[in-house]
């Protein structure tokens, strides 16, 4: 591994400990510091407000010079994310700069929750219902929420029950 970007790791990971912004936390796997976890609280005053959205971040040995993948790895419903999980955010793309650590790119992903774009979007389908129908846009929205309380081995539980009980009726 290169001693720069392993370097670059633990001073992002320093500062995000050290002085986390409001509504977000992260940190490398135990076994692998180009893997990390995070986590990001929805913000307050738009419908994911009260979800806590799990993430992936996977760095190789060009970070800092290039960006991570990230990932949704919570169930998401937004006109920027893909359906895989993964984010169409121009500063994971084209306006990357060495510049940004791990906590910026989180604030990033906070912001885009608070504020789409559904002029480039990943999810046509939000995006379109971000445009012409607020009110089952955020219907759909609560829903991811509500499904970002339940840990994954809960929601695989509850949908093996569920189809039980379809199939006993």
């Amino acid at each position: 591994m290169s001693t720069n970007c392993r370097r670059r790791l633990i001073r992002d990971f320093k500062r995000l400990s050290s002085d986390p912004p409001s509504g977000i936390s992260g940190s490398p796997c135990p076994d692998n510091i180009m893997v990390w976890n995070a986590v990001i609280f929805g913000p307050s005053d738009t419908p994911f407000e009260d979800g806590t959205f799990k993430l992936l971040l996977t760095f190789d040995e060009s970070y800092p010079n290039k960006p991570p993948t990230v990932k949704f790895l919570s169930r998401m419903f937004h006109p920027n994310v893909y359906a895989n999980g993964e984010l169409c955010l121009d500063i994971l793309q084209n306006r990357w700069s060495p510049t940004y650590d791990v906590a910026a790119i989180l604030t990033s992903i906070q912001s885009l929750l608070h504020d789409p774009n559904p002029n480039s979007p990943a999810n046509a389908e939000a995006a379109q219902l971000y445009r012409e129908n607020m009110k089952e846009y955020v219907r759909r929205v609560k829903a991811t929420v509500e499904d970002s309380w339940l840990d994954p081995e809960e929601k695989q539980k509850m949908q093996v029950d569920g189809e039980e009980a379809g199939a006993t009726q």
